[in-house]
């Protein structure tokens, strides 16, 4: 059963192994109620719990390693050589966390139905189609070092040692339950398992290719320049781009901090119209992918920032990072530390942090040396094109070409397999052929007169970067063993994608920046924001930025970084394109203020006070919008008793605050009436039915007969208006033209009287939406405004990605936890986003939070979403949660001394 939390206020429950035990036995009680639980007991429960003390064999080491478990069942693993450290590794964590890696590994490879059956078919097609293993299989083949490969070895025979004395039940409590479904039984890790797994991080954080979907699929219901103030430009002079200042030396092509601007490309390409039922059904298929890194749509993000020793108490760097992702069960990363007991030519690495399962190193985190944290820079590195195909082939250059084609067999537990054709352009796979009843393509292209012809016939490409082999993986060990900026920023070089903001610090108390990646150059006029014509040469890639070009900062003299999704370099001083669509600097900008109010006056930043601001919940749309809010003059008694909630509100979101529900409401439906009613049904979220103009028609309706019912089609996660940052700087920019036209509503009750529409004002449209959301909260809270709280709305759930999800609804109870109330909200520093769209459910988290000590690494902090454990019943299954839910951190031990101080389970795995 899921634990039933309620915020910072609930009381601490016991967690002891006698109760976990009695708790496992009640759920089997009820389990054999619906007759499973003759097939199970507490031993099917306990049996994949991993032996964490004493002594077993790994055959393959080269001498004895040793695994040491703190309370959280955090592991630190000690070797002497470097294949017996990253064979431990794989070890470990395939005790802890094998389900999850085998499904990570068959969605990567689109082979999901062969585990979950015919439901994942159209799943496993797309991925098929974008042929992740494959480029990862190419990776592995033709780019790593024989090194990385080496240990990418290593790695995969931990694995399988592991998996040779496990199967079933043994392995987790999920092969028990699919035991019932089929004979499913887990093959070989292979070192391309783990390479793939980069794909689906770098799919996740590719960057704009939903806005593009978006921005074309809008243009059936608004007009260019419409789209255009949905979309509006980055505040630069408002909210600070990464790096403050510098440019690239047009000779050398050499990025320099600070230097004369140099030209900026200019211009915007003139694809800007339609292509609704090819994007439409893109976009339903993006839904159906598995997010495992977070909905789409919404807009990855995470924070990160470092500051100087002069600033600091310890009188060393100290460096934060909190990547925002999906909540899932188990959290994404898993703690961990990789030491060799002495470090030299055999055994290189003394490193700790934030692993993923399935992949060897560090992702996040440190080793004696240096710091690092990550966070996205969002390039732009996907480009939709419109194809125009017939049966032999496709256009380009005025030629018809023939396609690139493969066949790929898709198995299917229970059924029969499914063969399916992959074809490709130039430009990249054909994703438009998604699944094998896909015919249909679009009949309106985002091209104008670019046209070769109007007539049917297109289809969608994919252009992304991730798609041709790389070298990231080279580029995790790199900085793992990095020992000083120059060694960091030589391996950034190979850290190709996802494009990353790479923040560092060092014991010697230097701090710098880094935007690596592999980000293309486009044509003079095309910045990548619509779907492009593929038949069109000048539309193709022109080569990738020079690493050398990328923007950078070492020491600035303002003695702080800040990274947070905003800008990176403001475009007028910069003359590559590296986006369109960055975030807002909401978030950013708020934690440059929180640390220059603190450091003003010769202040100082304390550990204390990077906790202080990572759980940092204000608003500032409430900060915006409150004062035209509390201005109106509401005569109903009913709404100006919510109203007042308002009044003297600090705008912070704390999980009991009463005017934070209320406010985040009257946000919610004030995007729904300005916004969210005009959108295209394929915008909207699914199931929500309104009676619209046509689509493609202009001008407000006279009466009802001009109306049409249209329900919407898009995911609640991923919906429009998502309330985000974007969303900010929409309504900042028409808050003080009060008749503009986005105040004024169609489809309202007027409507279906007779009388004509759009004649409302931005308060009448405001006082509307604080009516709506008073009787919202009614229905959901309670009449009793004393009774309100933002937590009991905005709650979190932690799901298992699998049959926590899709299962019946008493496994899922077996898997799943929550829910958590928690403060916080979208674009706040502490980011646990809501898609303002499809309600207040918690879609977004910070999914760990860290920060390091470089004047003292023992006295760094960190914590995980969840816990160690992926065993559903195990101790340390979600043992951090309620502690991440109040924003406090774990010790985290680096030093040999600390760690053995810390540690309760020793665990020797002998030759």
């Amino acid at each position: 059963m899921p634990a039933n939390k309620s915020g910072p206020e609930a009381p601490k429950k016991k967690k002891g192994r006698r109760g976990r035990l009695v708790l496992i036995t009640v759920v089997l009680v009820l389990v054999a109620g619906i007759g499973l639980g003759a097939f199970w007991g507490v031993s099917t429960v306990r049996a994949s719990f991993p032996e964490t003390t004493g002594s077993l064999k790994l055959p393959g080491l080269s001498g004895p390693v040793d695994v040491s478990r703190d309370a959280n069942g955090i592991p630190q693993i000690y070797a002497d050589t470097d294949e017996d450290l990253f064979r431990a590794q794989g070890f470990v964590q395939a005790q802890d966390r094998f389900w999850e890696m085998d499904v990570r590994r068959h969605m990567t490879a689109g082979r999901l139905s062969e585990m979950f059956g015919k439901s994942q078919i159209k799943t496993d097609t797309f991925l098929r189609t974008l042929g992740w293993h494959r480029v990862a299989q190419q990776e592995y083949d033709t780019k790593l070092a024989p090194s990385t490969k080496k240990y990418l070895q290593a790695y995969t025979d931990g694995v399988n040692a592991y998996l040779k004395d496990h199967e079933g039940a043994a392995l987790s409590l999920e092969y028990a339950v699919l035991d019932f479904e089929n004979d499913y039984r887990p093959e070989k890790w292979t070192p391309v398992d783990s390479v793939a797994w980069l794909k689906a991080m770098a799919w996740d954080l590719r960057g704009n290719m939903q806005e593009e979907i978006d921005r074309s699929l809008m243009t059936s219901r608004f007009t260019p320049e419409q789209i255009a103030q949905l979309y509006p430009e980055y505040p630069y002079k408002r909210n600070r781009p990464i790096v403050e200042g510098g440019t690239v030396d047009p000779a050398t092509k050499q990025f320099r901090p600070k230097g004369t601007a140099a030209n900026a490309p200019s211009g915007i390409g003139d694809a800007a119209s339609g292509l609704q039922s090819q994007l439409s059904s893109l976009s339903k298929t993006l839904d159906d992918v598995p997010a495992l890194l977070g909905p789409n749509g919404s807009g990855i993000g995470s924070n990160s920032w470092v500051v100087a020793g002069k600033h600091t108490t310890t009188g060393k760097p100290l460096l934060a990072n909190d990547p925002h992702l999906a909540p899932q069960m188990p959290s994404i990363w898993y703690q961990m530390g990789l030491h060799c007991r002495t470090t030299g030519p055999q055994c290189n690495y003394d490193v700790s942090g934030f692993t993923f399962s399935g992949m060897p190193g560090v992702v996040i985190g440190h080793n004696q040396h240096i710091a690092w944290g990550m966070t996205n820079l969002g390039a732009d590195v996907t480009d939709l094109y419109l194809e125009k195909i017939n049966t032999e082939g496709y256009l380009y250059d005025g030629k018809q070409r023939p396609f690139i084609t493969r066949k790929e067999t898709i198995k299917v537990a229970g059924g029969e397999s499914r063969d399916i054709t992959v074809r490709a352009t130039n430009n990249g796979p054909v994703v438009s052929d998604r699944d094998d009843e896909l015919s249909q393509v679009g009949k309106d292209a985002p091209v104008g007169n670019a046209a070769p012809d109007r007539g049917d016939g297109y289809a969608v490409s994919l252009r992304w970067t991730a798609l041709d082999p790389g070298n990231s993986m080279d580029a995790v060990f790199e900085i793992n063993r990095a020992s000083d900026w120059n060694g960091f920023r030589r391996a950034a070089q190979h850290f190709e994608v996802p494009s990353q903001n790479l923040i560092y610090a060092d014991t010697k108390g230097n701090i710098g920046y880094q935007a690596p990646g592999r980000i293309p150059v486009r044509a003079k006029g095309v910045d990548g924001t619509y779907p492009a014509p593929g038949w069109d040469p000048k539309y193709r890639w022109t080569g990738y930025i020079p690493q050398k070009a990328l923007p950078y900062e070492y020491n600035p003299e303002r003695g702080f970084i800040v990274t947070a999704n905003q800008a990176v370099v403001d475009e007028a001083k910069y003359p590559y394109l590296l986006t369109k669509d960055w975030g807002y600097g909401s978030r950013s900008q708020r934690i440059n203020d929180l640390i220059e109010s603190k450091i003003k006056d010769g202040g100082k930043v304390s550990t204390d006070d990077m906790q202080t601001f990572q759980k940092d919940n204000s608003s500032e749309i409430a900060r915006l919008l409150t004062p035209y809010l509390t201005k109106i003059d509401i005569k109903d008694k009913y709404i100006r008793e919510a109203q007042q909630l308002l009044e003297g509100w600090d705008f912070t979101q704390e999980p009991d605050s009463a005017a934070a529900a209320y406010f985040n409401a009257v946000w919610r439906n004030t995007l729904k009436l300005a916004f969210g009613n005009k959108m295209p049904k394929e915008l909207r979220v699914e199931g929500q039915c309104l009676n619209v103009r046509p689509a493609n028609e202009t001008g407000p309706a006279d009466d009802l007969q001009e109306l049409v019912r249209e329900c919407g089609e898009r995911a609640g996660d991923s919906a429009q208006p998502d309330g985000g940052d974007r969303w900010y700087e929409v309504v900042r920019n028409i808050l003080d033209d009060p008749d503009n036209a986005w105040w004024k509503t169609e489809g309202s009750p007027r409507a279906r009287t007779g009388a004509k529409t759009g004649d409302k004002n931005r308060d009448e449209l405001l006082a509307h939406a604080m009516r709506d959301a008073r009787y919202e909260l009614t229905s959901k809270l309670g009449k009793n405004i004393d009774t309100w709280s933002w937590g009991r709305l905005h709650q979190l759930f932690l799901n298992n990605q699998t049959l926590g999800t899709d299962g019946p609804g008493l496994l899922q109870g077996l898997f799943n936890r929550g829910p958590w109330n928690l403060g916080g909200g979208e674009a706040a520093v502490d980011a646990t986003g809501w898609n303002a769209a499809g309600g207040y459910k918690v879609t977004w988290v910070p999914s760990m939070r860290m920060i390091v000590n470089l004047a003292d690494l023992d006295r760094s902090r960190w914590i995980n979403l969840t816990g160690a454990s992926g065993h559903a019943y195990h101790d340390h299954y979600d043992d951090q949660t309620d502690k991440w839910a109040k924003g406090e951190l774990l010790p985290w031990a680096f030093s040999e001394k600390a760690v053995k101080k810390a540690a309760k389970d020793k665990l020797t795995l002998s030759p």
